[in-house]
């Protein structure tokens, strides 16, 4: 390539004068892959390289190509008569602009650095047992991970992302607010605020960086756990784009319900059901709990509702030592079937009994459970 007078920007890009944003970009990306130095073999390609980009900082910047079509290389001001940016001092208003408007200002540069990655949430399902005791179990999901191929930068091996030359490295876009000496500040929709663009994309992703991937982890549920809660397993979510830190994975709970037992808390409640013999005369039952059965003495004189606190036998508290209790309530069942024989021992029975002594101080079957949570 030989040295002098600059080219007319649209015969580097090789595109007409009436060239389209899009026309322009395919352009420009064709011949950086082209002259890109780490892959073309030409003696020149660095300067060509450059030339293309210089080329394309111009054209593909609205305001900018209207001054090149207007004055060609000769800016008029310009500095060195090149394009440089107009609004690169700071504004005196850019406090005030930022309170109104929430944007950066003019001299304000903002860092923008790799940005963190998603963050994922796992649904998975429990048994009572596991909740109250609990498990490690494998779980199996998809995550975007780092590009093995291109280590997460989106170029091809071998070549590197070079710096945007329609921001010229900074990310950012800058445009004066009409009728105000105000300047707003946005991401570059060129690079997407990064500073630099992919003349050779990377293969394997695409240029994307990142790759969708199946993952298994071994997730270890606490005992005393409950189906409102998540556990959170930091750096398992998704991998930041360009190489960015790892988000989080949160596991949601969904504990299933048991076919005897009903959580309250760290207290468990099971309706023990007692006919009408056992309730009246009393009886030492096997009753279940999460442990296994246990003996429990019924006193004669059992009501509907009565409760019976089994201590030590409830859901251990969560990353404490001990655990709650299990609360047994009393449900007397009346036979709706009798047989002759059970029919004449009732009439028997029932005629022992005074009709006027009835007790009317019975608190009721929901104000028994209230009493047995007080406790």
């Amino acid at each position: 390539m030989t040295t002098g007078a600059k080219r007319d920007y649209y015969e580097v890009l090789g595109i007409g004068r009436t060239a389209e944003p899009d026309e322009i970009k395919k352009a420009f990306r064709r011949l950086a892959r082209q002259y890109h130095p780490d892959v073309s073999k030409e003696p020149d390609a660095e300067a060509k390289f450059k030339e293309i980009n210089e080329a394309y900082e111009v054209l593909s910047d609205e305001q900018k190509r209207a001054m090149y079509d207007r004055f060609g290389h000769n800016v008029p001001g310009g500095p060195g008569g090149g394009y440089g940016d107009p609004f690169a001092n700071g504004d005196p208003f850019s406090t005030i602009f930022d309170a109104f408007f929430g944007g950066a200002a003019a001299g304000q540069r903002t860092q923008r650095g790799p940005q963190r990655g998603a963050d994922l949430r796992y649904s998975l399902r429990l048994t009572f047992e596991e909740a109250i005791f609990g498990v490690e179990r494998e779980i199996e999901y998809r995550r975007l991970e780092t590009c093995p191929s291109c280590k997460g930068n989106g170029a091809e091996p071998g070549t590197d992302p070079v710096r945007c030359p329609k921001c010229n490295g900074t990310g950012e876009m800058r445009q004066r607010a009409p009728f105000i000496n105000m300047v707003t500040v946005s991401a570059c929709d060129n690079c997407n605020g990064t500073g630099t663009v992919i003349p050779i994309p990377c293969r394997e992703c695409r240029g994307e960086g990142r790759i969708r991937q199946t993952r298994h982890i071994t997730v270890k549920v606490p005992a005393g756990v409950d189906g409102n809660q998540q556990i959170r397993i930091s750096g398992e979510g998704e991998a930041g784009p360009r190489g960015g830190s790892f988000g989080n994975l949160y596991v949601a709970l969904d504990v299933q319900p048991h076919p005897l037992f009903l959580r309250e808390g760290n207290d468990i409640i099971l309706e023990l059901k007692l006919n009408v013999a056992q309730a009246a005369l009393g009886e030492e039952l096997n009753v279940p709990t999460i442990d296994g059965t246990e003996r429990l003495r019924i006193p004669a004189g059992t009501q509907t509702g009565q409760t019976f606190r089994m201590r030590g036998k409830g859901v251990p508290f969560l990353r404490q030592q001990g655990r709650g209790d299990q609360i047994v309530v009393t449900r007397v069942v009346v036979p709706q079937k009798l047989n002759d024989q059970q029919r004449r021992l009732f009439q028997e029975l029932a005629r022992t009994f005074d009709p006027e002594d009835q007790s009317d101080h019975d608190e009721g079957f929901f104000g028994r459970i209230k009493d047995a949570f007080r406790r």
